[in-house]
Parts: structure tokens; C-alpha cells; sequence
């Protein structure tokens, strides 16, 4: 088959994660990749030539989902061990803890103006955090099973959420009520996501379904039955004419969203592939997977006319087939199946701009204990004097490493698995700033898990009672307020009638 200008290519990829990689997301300015996995870490890819790579550990399990705030000056993690975190992304590797989920935390995102976070949990909640305050602030609580995905509206006005209860839910944010369910699902909905105006939703589920709703008229508009296998993440282009999907399948499937079809196959993953996103201005886009690899593409596909790729389209040997008109005029929820013809991509990198990029451990790091709007000082000074410690028991160790090859980090680049990091051709270890507890603080510090676990429950209870008892009170407030003022109607009756009988007797 002829390749075409226009076709999507893959840039670069990295392989420094040791297990699966479940979630990426760019920074603004398209100068990172920040991606995380099931080996507990947090990478952060640095895309110039030559530029470094940081891993920051700190989570107790899997990654489940990270984002990078509109300013970029921070980075937001959920995790299986069911808090969240967010980084300072330098290399001190600083970061507070959010923790108010009693379960995994499946999914977290920025507000568009940065100030909010909403996670996703397995707990069946969905939680708003306040970013300046570090803070919980309240929770949406109508999910009968697992949340796996929430998000703002690009407004903030909504928050849009999916779960294994098969459902997506719209909720207000000023009202903190539910104003909309979907529930025309086969199987758990694994993904939601906003497009950039705010006007759709697109949903991904395990039946392997794709589907986007109108929300201004509540309706399905587009269904996609294009993968074999559970669809796991999706991301709209920034111009919302193009969506990239990533399923267990193995491949990542390209949408041409005016046009209603599927346009591009793409095959580069050896496993699932679990998470893929468009960079903010839509010329890359980036995928990650079960083979613990992240690969980075260039778009290319979004730079002409649908009119000029179908022209070229057209000297293929296999050709595409013509689009579902019917999806266009009028709008109307069609299903569409996977084409035999569409064009199959099975990429090779040409050209990954820098061979082995510097990879700088961050371990373990000072933090602070962020939960209901409280702060643990004590907790922060025991991990200092716990640090302070592991490193004078350590530092010896530490010394013999610095002689020897490291065999610990994987490389980022061309290729994987050899032992030093050569950065200029001089072959050296990465660095290393990592501490550990010993066992009788490890066991202080499970102990005082546990008792916020404990807190945060209670904390959770008791909201929902005080929720309960404002909304009693605003009732009996109002219905007072009803007595009052028909109270008030009758006295002002009889004033009048009095009055208009005093005048008749004079």
C-alpha cells in the first residue's frame, strides 16, 4: 500500500516504565510527557533533543491516571492506594497527598481554570478538591458501583462521570445534583470525556463501543463498533473533528468525527493498549500500553482538507470506503462497524531525536498529608526523620553504587534494557535521591493510615448527614416562610375590609 503525506507516524518512543502503562497526558506548551504505570511511578518525559527524564516515586500501587494542570507548574496522579497526589514536577520531587477516597482512585482531573480537582473511585463517589486550599470539598454520590472516569466541562458548570454500573451521569456543579443519566450501555463505561467546546460527550465502554452525545439535546448522535475488545481511554483533537481511541484489541483507532467514520488503524502496541491523548495543539498525540512502552506520533492527518485526503486517498491500491453521509444530514445515532479497507498503519520509528535521554530517580520525597481540609505536620517530620535516617544507614551502599553499573533503569529511546544511561558518550548510572522506612515507623505510619481511613469514612458519613439536614432545614425555612407571608396576606385582607367598613360608617 502507498503511504500518503498526510498519514499519522510515529515520532518517538519511550521504554523506561516496568510494567504497564496506564495513563499520558502533555503539558501545554508540548515540551512533556507525563506518563504513569502499574510500577508505581510517575515519568516525566522531556521532549527536546537530548533532554532528561525524571521518575518520581512515591504512590504505594499501581498509577491509574495523571494531568498536567493548564499552567504546568503542576501534575496531578490517582492511585490504587487510593489517594492522590500532586507534584511539583522538578526535581525535588515534592508532593502533597489528597486522601479522602476509602478505595482505588480510578481517574483525576484539572478544572479548566485549575483551581478544582474531581476524582473517580472505586468507593462508587465522585470527589471535587479544592487545588489552593489542598483540600476535599464535597462529593457525588448517586453511582451504585465503581466510578472509572470523571471530568470537568471546559466551563466547569458540569462534571461528567462513568462507571461499572454501566451508566454516565451529568452533574451540576452549583447544585451538586445528577441532571442527566445515559445508560444505553452493554457492559461498564470505562472512559468520559468532554469535547473542547463543551457541547459532547464521548463515552467508551468494555462491549467495545464508542458513542457521543449531544448535550444539548440529550441525544446519541454517533455509535462506533470498531474494536474487537474494551475500549480504555480516548481523546478528542483539539478542532473536535478527530477522536483516537485505545482498546485491548492492540490497536488505536482514528475517527473523522464530521464525516462519522473510522479512518486509520493503527498497530504498535504488543498488549493492550491502555491510555492514549492528543497534545493541546492536536499535532501529537501519544499512546501507552501493557508492553510498558510509550509511543509518541505525529499527527499529520489534521493539517488538510477531508477533500484533499480523499483525493489522495483515491490512488490507493484499497481505497476507503465512502462515508456514512447519514451521520451528517441529518444527525442521527448510526452504528458503525469496523471496514475491512480502512487504512492499516503497522508503524517503524526513523528518527527518535535523542538515543538514550538521562533518567533521574526521584524516590520517595518530602510530602505533606493533605485529607477533610486538614494538614498532618507530624507525619510530614516523622517521613523527614525517617529520610534523614535511611540515608545515614545507606549512604555506603549508595557509594558502591555510584562505582558500579546500575541495572535498575530501563532506557528511554532507540532501544531497552542495558544497564547504564550514557548521556555525550560517557556511560554513567542514573542518579538516585530515594529513602526507606524501617519497620517499626512502617508500622507507625500504617497504623496512622489507617486511623484516617477510619476518619475519612466517618468525615464521609457525616457530610451526607449534614447534606440531609441543610436540605430538612431549607424546607422547613421555606415553608415557614410560606406560613409568613400567607399569614401576612390574610391580616393585610382583614386591615382593608376593616378599613373599607370604617369608611362606610362615616
Amino acid at each position: 500500500m502507498a503511504s500518503v503525506m498526510d498519514d499519522p507516524t510515529l515520532e518517538r518512543y519511550f521504554t523506561g516504565h516496568k510494567d504497564d502503562v496506564t495513563c499520558a497526558d502533555f503539558n501545554s506548551n508540548c515540551r512533556q510527557l507525563a506518563t504513569g504505570s502499574v510500577d508505581k511511578s510517575l515519568m516525566i518525559w522531556n521532549l527536546a533533543p537530548k533532554g532528561r527524564a525524571f521518575r518520581f516515586i512515591s504512590h504505594q500501587d499501581a498509577i491509574t491516571a495523571v494531568q498536567f494542570s493548564p499552567t504546568c507548574n503542576l501534575v496531578a496522579t490517582s492511585s490504587k492506594d487510593k489517594t492522590v497526589r500532586l507534584w511539583t514536577p522538578t526535581i525535588k520531587g515534592e508532593s502533597s497527598v489528597f486522601k479522602a477516597h476509602t478505595a482505588a482512585v480510578r481517574s483525576v482531573a484539572f478544572s479548566h481554570n485549575g483551581h478544582k480537582l474531581v476524582t473517580a473511585s472505586d468507593d462508587k463517589s465522585v470527589k471535587v478538591w479544592s487545588v489552593h486550599r489542598k483540600c476535599f470539598v464535597y462529593s457525588l454520590n448517586q453511582h451504585t458501583n465503581w466510578v472509572r472516569s470523571a471530568r470537568f466541562s471546559p466551563d466547569g458548570r458540569l462534571i461528567a462521570s462513568c462507571g461499572d454500573d454501566r451508566s454516565v451521569r451529568l452533574w451540576d456543579t452549583s447544585s451538586k445534583h445528577c441532571i442527566n443519566c445515559f445508560s444505553d450501555y452493554g457492559g461498564a463505561v470505562t472512559f468520559v470525556d468532554f469535547n473542547s467546546s463543551g457541547t459532547c460527550i464521548a463515552s467508551a465502554s468494555s462491549d467495545s463501543s464508542l458513542k457521543i452525545w449531544d448535550l444539548r439535546t440529550n441525544r446519541l448522535i454517533q455509535h462506533y463498533q470498531v474494536h474487537s475488545a474494551q475500549i480504555n481511554s480516548l481523546s478528542f483533537h483539539p478542532s473536535n473533528n478527530f477522536l483516537i481511541s485505545g482498546s485491548s484489541d492492540c490497536t488505536i483507532k482514528i475517527l473523522d468525527l464530521l464525516e462519522g467514520r473510522l479512518i486509520y488503524t493503527l498497530h504498535g502496541h504488543k498488549g493492550a493498549v491502555l491510555t492514549v491523548a492528543f497534545s493541546k495543539a492536536g499535532d501529537l498525540f501519544a499512546s501507552g500500553g501493557a508492553d510498558g512502552q510509550v509511543l509518541m506520533w505525529r499527527t499529520n492527518f489534521d493539517t488538510k482538507s477531508y477533500k484533499d485526503v480523499l483525493h489522495q486517498h483515491s490512488r490507493r491500491s484499497t481505497p476507503d470506503p465512502p462515508p456514512h453521509i447519514t451521520d451528517v444530514h441529518p444527525r442521527v445515532p448510526h452504528l458503525h462497524h469496523p471496514q475491512a479497507s480502512s487504512i492499516q498503519i503497522s508503524p517503524a520509528v526513523t528518527d527518535c531525536q535523542t538515543a538514550e535521554p538521562h533518567v533521574v530517580e526521584v524516590g520517595h520525597p518530602t510530602h505533606t498529608v493533605r485529607g477533610l481540609g486538614t494538614q498532618s505536620p507530624t507525619l510530614d517530620q516523622t517521613h523527614r526523620h525517617l529520610s534523614e535516617a535511611f540515608l545515614k544507614e545507606h549512604v555506603a551502599d549508595w557509594a558502591e553504587e555510584e562505582h558500579a553499573p546500575s541495572s535498575s533503569v530501563n532506557q528511554t529511546g532507540l532501544a531497552a534494557g542495558e544497564s547504564a544511561v550514557r548521556e555525550e558518550g560517557t556511560s554513567r548510572p542514573a542518579e538516585k535521591v530515594s529513602s526507606g522506612p524501617s519497620s517499626g515507623l512502617t508500622s507507625t505510619l500504617q497504623h496512622i493510615v489507617r486511623q484516617l481511613d477510619i476518619l475519612t469514612q466517618t468525615v464521609s458519613v457525616l457530610e451526607e448527614r449534614l447534606t440531609l439536614t441543610e436540605d430538612k432545614l431549607k424546607e422547613c425555612l421555606d415553608h415557614q416562610t410560606h406560613i409568613i407571608n400567607k399569614g401576612a396576606d390574610r391580616n393585610l385582607g382583614r386591615t382593608v375590609v376593616s378599613h373599607s367598613f370604617t369608611l362606610v360608617q362615616t
